[in-house]
């Protein structure tokens, strides 16, 4: 059989025609996958991808994540990573594993930062963890291991009128004095919004005994509230010469991150860098 002069031609575009449609499903599912990678990749991986630190927040008794609100841009703006930790305050386990996840999540190199008794959680949680770099305590418990929070305060000694108990034995801070001992240089409107929205504490947490301190393995930096009346400031120089951390001394009251928030970012700052100064 002879070809006629258009024949040639025409088998060619055949031909073309077959091995893209061929390799068009190849090609989608190549593209499909990747992008799929990129989509379920953990955000903990993602993070360590970049060179920025990781900043994990951790408050204390009677507060929630919300209080680092002015804290949070700032550190944001310097191109960190950042994460406010919602804790139960069911107990101190429940806590620390709560922290611990926060981590798991936001991968590391990563700072842990702890107010009050979030400092106590922030020690237990990155003991042995091989993605915190440093920790920060802001006018916060540091205890040692087999220690509590009632080795260092004793809630008989707060005035009477301060705790309130609920029915599940939490703890509320009695709204009418939350001001003049908890944030007692705040502004008298947000410090009502705090006693409005503070979270209950279980009075089972005061006898918990701390476990291996993370501070003996990394490098600490403490903020010291010099007019505290939750954590006597005497407490807080003994915590911060105990781990030699560096050191930052503020007129301040226990809520020291509401009342000076440029100032407990700065020294969060410092930490992502190892600075001392």
């Amino acid at each position: 059989m002879r070809l006629n002069s258009n024949e040639p031609m025409i088998l060619g575009f055949l031909c073309l025609s077959i091995a893209l449609l061929i390799s068009m499903p190849s090609t989608y599912s190549g593209s499909a996958s990747a992008q799929n990678n990129t989509l379920m990749q953990p955000d903990g991986i993602q993070d360590m991808s970049t060179n920025a630190t990781n900043i994990v927040l951790v408050h204390g008794g009677w507060a929630d994540g919300s209080g680092w609100n002015k804290q949070i841009p700032i550190l944001r703006d310097a191109g960190h990573n950042v994460i406010a930790v919602q804790l139960p305050t069911h107990s101190l386990a429940d806590d620390v594993e709560t922290v611990k996840r926060a981590i798991s999540h936001i991968g590391g190199p990563a700072i842990l930062v702890g107010h009050s008794y979030g400092g106590e959680v922030i020690t237990n949680a990155a003991y042995n963890n091989p993605n915190v770099t440093g920790l920060v305590y802001v006018a916060a418990f540091a205890p040692d291991e087999g220690q509590s929070l009632s080795s260092f305060v004793d809630p008989a000694k707060f005035p009477k009128d301060l705790f309130i108990p609920d029915s599940g034995g939490f703890i509320y801070l009695n709204p009418k004095i939350f001001r003049e001992n908890f944030a007692n240089d705040v502004d008298p409107a947000e410090a009502d919004i705090m006693a409005i929205v503070q979270k209950p504490f279980n009075q089972s947490i005061f006898a918990e005994k701390s476990g291996p301190p993370a501070w003996k393995q990394l490098p600490t930096w403490y903020q010291i509230s010099d007019a505290d009346h939750m954590i006597p400031p005497d407490v807080q120089h003994m915590f911060a010469e105990k781990m030699n951390a560096t050191t930052l001394s503020l007129n301040a009251s226990h809520a020291s991150y509401v009342s000076h928030p440029t100032e407990i970012a700065d020294l969060i700052l410092n930490a992502t860098k190892g600075s001392s100064k």
